[in-house]
């Protein structure tokens, strides 16, 4: 699961004829199986408000199954009838949620609990499935259910990962894996002409396969200048130089707010740098390795050290454009790739219709868009036109920087 990822996105472990209740088996048994390393006090841990305990994350992801898809079938008993309200997460359309910054004080249920609402709805969801044949009931309220869960699997360990960081023990989510040796590829600038080009998804499907969210959508055209796009990420040596030149003491080199942010938090280094040789990781504390991809820095981070290079961020339209050349290493599988472009909808976007109308459309100002994946990424679930988005502050995500240039 944390092992470094290829250029391409991972098909996943699913076979090509995999059936919708296997691809449904097989996210939420991964969900438990993340879940599985820790206590029950590590489950109910929330260290600051954008994060969320892991017990939470699997009773929410719960949640949306039982409230989209189950509730409207005439047989279905609920659970627990007042989980609807601690374990909705922002839908307002279907009631008043539990405040997200308090959720750390949900100790009841406990993890044994919520791990019986899952096996409740799971057995529902199944005999759904054995019941549907044709998918009439299921098809794609399941689909979007299942690429909701794997967002949230990616946030329990970007979240554990935080909390664990505010132990002094620095405990270990995982054992750590054998330390391989690593060299950085030779940075390159692969060139691209430009042009008018296609953005976006061409159509989502109602198979897992084929599934994009709204916010990808639709297929649109938008015109390029000539550019080139570094072919891989930055590393920690090189944003190591940029700290020892003096890069977080430099206003020029700053967006206003990300400068003013940097002094009063007195940033020094990316997140989780112990000093300017020891990481916290997942897998506990090491030695900051000079190759691998600088990750857990903010947008205005990322933005400084491209000034600093004498380069630019590449915006997302750019990104995906070059996204299918093969000289480009790391767009997948190792760090999300903060890009120059707003959050904003797609000419002629429309949201999800329903219930799931509220989930991307009301988030579209105030962030950037990221592209690629992580090492967070759960398999199968990365794509070129995938839109990642967070507020520029943002540093507990596995984010990175990729460069670009004018050509």
């Amino acid at each position: 699961m944390l092992s470094h990822g290829s250029s391409r996105p991972d098909a996943g472990p699913f076979g090509p004829g995999a059936g919708l209740a296997a691809h449904y088996a097989a996210v939420r048994g991964l969900s438990e199986a993340l879940a599985a390393p820790l206590s029950g006090e590590d489950q109910c841990v929330q260290s600051m408000p954008d994060a969320s305990p892991a017990k939470w994350h699997l009773a929410h992801t719960t949640w949306f199954f039982e409230r989209m898809i189950l509730s409207k079938l005439p047989d279905y008993r609920p659970f627990d009838a007042r989980f609807d309200m601690l374990f909705n997460s922002y839908y307002l359309g279907l009631g008043t949620p539990f405040t997200r910054a308090r959720r750390g004080l949900l100790t009841r249920p406990d993890a044994a609990e919520v791990l019986a609402y899952r096996r409740h709805v799971d057995d529902a969801m199944q005999a759904m499935f054995d019941d549907d044949r044709t998918g009439e009931r299921s098809g794609g309220a399941v689909v979007l259910g299942l690429h909701h869960e794997q967002q949230h699997q990616e946030l329990m360990l970007t979240d554990i990962k935080h909390a664990f960081s505010c132990n002094p023990l620095l405990p270990a989510y995982a054992p750590a894996p054998l330390a391989a040796v690593r060299s950085a590829p030779r940075l390159e600038w692969i060139a691209h002409p430009g042009g008018q080009v296609g953005i976006g998804h061409a159509g989502a499907g109602l198979a897992f396969e084929t599934f994009a969210f709204d916010n990808e959508s639709p297929r649109h055209t938008v015109t390029l200048r000539p550019f080139r796009l570094a072919s891989r990420l930055v590393t920690c040596g090189e944003y190591r130089a940029f700290i020892e030149d003096g890069g977080y003491a430099r206003p020029e080199l700053w967006l206003s707010d990300g400068w003013a942010l940097a002094q009063a938090e007195r940033w020094c280094a990316p997140l989780y740098w112990l000093d300017d040789a020891q990481i916290f990781t997942l897998n506990g504390a090491r030695a900051i390795d000079p190759a691998e991809p600088v990750t857990h820095v903010s947008f205005f981070e990322a933005a400084a050290y491209a000034a600093w290079a004498g380069k630019r961020l590449p915006t997302e339209f750019e990104w995906e454009a070059a996204s299918s050349d093969a000289r480009l290493t790391q767009l997948f599988g190792e760090a999300w790739q903060w890009t120059r472009s707003s959050y904003d909808p797609y000419p002629g976007f429309r949201p999800f219709d329903g219930e799931a109308v509220e989930y991307n459309g009301k988030f579209m100002v105030g962030q950037l868009v990221l592209r690629g994946s992580s090492v967070a990424t759960p398999p199968g679930h990365a794509r070129a036109t995938y839109r990642n988005f967070f507020p520029p502050a943002a540093r507990w995500q596995f984010s990175g920087i990729r460069l670009a240039e004018d050509q």
